[in-house]
């Protein structure tokens, strides 16, 4: 899965999102990134919240285990979290 990369201490998500959905939930894969329906709207940073919510309750550890490297503004964003395996990120976020 090109989404997602096993790093020391955790993994790298490459992420796709799509705010403003009718509710939040992966979709699938697209062009490489995996794509996370968010409901919250890109207004003062509450998509960027409201997916490190999303990721850290679907991989069962603190928000601030997961950190927004890349893609503040941008649909396109990089993830890194902590304390978790690829094979775990893979069995709670995949399509």
């Amino acid at each position: 899965m090109s989404w997602l990369k096993a790093i020391d201490g955790g993994v790298e998500l490459l992420v796709l999102v799509q705010p403003r959905a009718s509710r939040t939930k992966v979709v699938g894969e697209h062009d490489g990134r995996l794509k996370i329906a968010l409901s919250a709207p890109p207004v003062d940073g509450e998509a960027n919240a409201a997916l490190i919510e999303f990721v850290s309750d679907a991989l069962e550890v603190k928000k601030a285990s997961v950190a927004l490297i890349e893609g503040d503004t941008s649909r396109r964003k990089r993830l890194r979290v902590v304390g978790v395996t690829a094979q775990t990120a893979r069995a709670s976020l995949a399509p």
